[in-house]
């Protein structure tokens, strides 16, 4: 188990400094007569061996192996030091094994060493005369007992840390690719929304322009007239098609929207002697919401470009009525009808998609020889 934590290496550096200053301080000052040159040398040497331990970098070992190879280097060195102490000072370092055991190599590692000094501590007072009513040696094993409980749960708050800190990293990994994940859906629900307006607005009027022109071309030597208002037609086709284009494109969502009005805009531009529609908008404008109204709007573009494009029909009924929960359009054509599970192209999945994402549905009936009815649907308040 690695960990990065510099703090806690250069605490640790500043224990083994303050317990050297200490020994030097009463080398110094005659407190330590009996320490002889060679051990305050290993005392000394020692300590330094472990401040140069800590500056490896153990934050991150290679293995496992590593990890306990540091670890064993640290008893040994601590063993040496200890064993020169003639003022007993190093005593306090043992309970960083137990410590850096828990963070290197986990928590049972930590408890067994913890448990292992203290035990070894209550063994070595066991063998002292008169060690369990001497108060110091009471008082030591005390110490050692409270800086033994200290030790193993600071590194288990500081191994929690870390945990957090890894769990809240991956999260965070995980939110944004979450989110780049949204975003490309965004995108792509977008680019799906727009392909359905091209098609339903601008296919529906290029449709209307192309029927005009054709009627113009027709109309052109036998009746002018005829032919002149079939071209102010198209010409009229083609400047709703341009607003509308604007709207999609720009997202112009600022204007009040009527789909009643809109139906009216939309038959007018189709009705003539060869293709007519009846048009019923009494309960055009409920409370489905502009999302819905547009909506349904589009699905009655489809429906009216089908049916004269595909279906051959000169008669459409359009209406829009009052359903049980919002409003429904219905587009019934006296066409020459077709199989819809077996029909092909963007229009009828463009209608399902649009409908299903306001939580509303679209049904076809038809089939070849006796036209086709279209229903659709949107729930109230679909904003």
């Amino acid at each position: 188990m690695a960990l990065d934590a510099p703090p806690l290496r250069w605490m640790a550096s500043l224990l083994y400094g303050a317990v050297m200053l200490t020994g030097l301080y009463y080398v110094v000052t005659g407190l330590a007569p009996d320490w002889s040159g060679a051990e305050l040398a290993v005392f000394v040497g020692g300590l330094v061996a472990l401040l140069a331990v800590e500056q490896v970098d153990w934050r991150r070992p290679r293995s496992r192996r590593w990890a306990v190879a540091l670890l064993v280097v640290r008893i040994v060195l601590l063993e040496t030091v200890n064993s020169a102490d003639q003022a007993g000072f190093s005593r306090a370092l043992f309970v960083l094994v137990p410590f850096f055991a828990y963070l290197w190599l986990g928590r049972a590692a930590g408890i067994g060493l913890a448990v292992f000094y203290l035990s070894a501590a209550l063994a070595r007072a066991g063998t002292v005369t008169g060690g369990w009513t001497d108060p110091e040696v009471v008082s030591d094993l005390f110490m050692l007992f409270i800086g033994l409980v200290l030790t193993v749960a600071t590194a288990a708050v500081a191994a929690e840390q870390r945990r957090s800190r890894l769990r809240a990293e991956r999260l965070v990994t995980e939110l944004t690719a979450t989110q780049q994940r949204v975003a490309e859906l965004s995108a792509a629900s977008e680019r799906n929304r727009l392909a359905r307006d091209i098609h339903d607005s601008v296919g529906h009027h290029l449709t209307a322009i192309s029927v005009q022109l054709a009627k113009a071309e027709a109309f052109r030597d036998r009746d002018p007239e005829v032919a002149d208002r079939a071209v102010a037609d198209a010409h009229r086709a083609a400047g709703r098609a341009l607003r509308e284009v604007r709207e999609s494109v720009g997202a112009l969502r600022t204007e009040p929207f009527s789909l009643a009005t809109a139906l009216f805009a939309l038959v007018e531009g189709l009705h003539d002697a060869d293709f007519r529609v009846v048009l019923d908008v009494g309960d055009a404008d409920l409370d489905q919401g502009r999302a819905g109204s547009e909506a349904l709007y589009r699905v009655a573009q489809e429906a009216l470009t089908n049916a004269r494009r595909h279906a051959g029909a000169d008669l459409v009924r359009v209406a829009v009525r009052r359903g049980d929960d919002g409003a429904v359009l219905e587009v019934e054509d006296n066409g020459q009808g077709f199989t819809p599970d077996t029909a092909v192209g963007g229009g009828l999945s463009g209608m399902r998609e649009r409908l299903a994402v306001l939580g509303g549905s679209v049904r076809v009936e038809s089939r070849p020889g006796h036209g086709t009815r279209i229903v659709a649907s949107v729930p109230a308040g679909t904003r």
